[in-house]
């Protein structure tokens, strides 16, 4: 391992946590919206994310710090181009508005 290694571990952890978040509320989100710009961010989020720990096994595993940067800038670049898409793809929204009608043979006043 380099003089790096901690730094690189905090990071990525950081990177994890934190993307992870961001994916999965952006998940919460599509579900209950069905908004297809939310599940293009969650699936951007969640490919930096994978990049991220991918890169770690790389680096950590493989002993070779090259390829986990290589994997993780891949990663990385995918999922800002996802995220990019998100921005521009078309959100329609479907609202379902319930009128209730009060009967009219109700008498007032008794």
């Amino acid at each position: 391992m380099d003089e790096y290694a901690l730094l690189i571990a905090i990071t990525n952890t950081a990177t994890l946590c934190t993307g992870g978040a961001v994916a999965l509320l952006s998940y919460r989100a599509f579900k209950r919206t069905g908004s297809q710009a939310l599940r293009a961010l969650a699936i951007g989020f969640g490919c930096i994310v994978l990049g991220a720990v991918g890169g770690a096994i790389a680096h950590l595993y493989g002993g070779n710090v090259g390829l986990g940067v290589a994997i993780q800038s891949a990663f990385t670049a995918g999922g800002f181009t996802i995220l990019l898409y998100s921005l521009y793809a078309e959100t329609t929204t479907t609202t379902t508005v319930t009128i209730r009608r009060s009967d009219e043979t109700e008498r007032s006043g008794d």
